[in-house]
């Protein structure tokens, strides 16, 4: 099934789809990524246990809503699920320091290893199925970029 704007009516759908982001023609997973800088800005003032208290819900959430939507699209992983790009942001974000050079950076390198998808990423997204899998790769793929931009942050500083 090809995903619709009118999926977005199911709330499990309109998060798994992020917000609507997942939906764009070309490159949804740098469009769902896009998504998450705004809500990470609304998360940013948040205190660090609150943040990965947040993370990690929202983790255990999205294998749920990814593998909802997946099964009800009937395709593994369709492009238009972004929440799992959601998650692997705010993983990159995770006690980034202030400012757009940062936002910046987390995104691209957090794009950089969602795209590349080095090992374990590429095994894990060829053999981890359902909404776990769907969200392994990018969880994944988050902590990769997280760790270089915090070696950026130390070697910055």
């Amino acid at each position: 099934m090809q995903p619709t704007a009118r999926l977005l009516r199911n709330p499990a759908h309109l998060l798994s789809f992020g917000f609507g982001s997942g939906l764009a023609p070309k490159a949804p997973g740098t469009f769902g990524t896009l998504a998450a800088v705004p809500l990470y800005l609304l998360l940013s003032g948040v205190s660090l246990p609150v943040y990965l208290a947040v993370v990690v819900l929202g983790a255990l959430l999205g294998i749920w809503l990814c593998g909802y939507t997946a099964h009800r699209l009937g395709e593994h992983d369709h492009p238009s699920i972004v929440w799992d790009e959601v998650v692997g942001y705010f993983i990159t974000m995770i006690a980034a320091p202030a400012g757009w050079p940062w936002l910046l950076l987390g995104f691209l390198l957090f794009r950089l290893f969602d795209i590349l998808k080095p090992w374990p990423i590429r095994w894990v997204d060829r053999h981890v199925h359902g909404g776990f899998g769907i969200m392994l790769d990018d969880v994944l793929a988050g902590a990769m970029a997280w760790l270089v931009l915090q070696g950026v942050v130390l070697f910055a500083g």
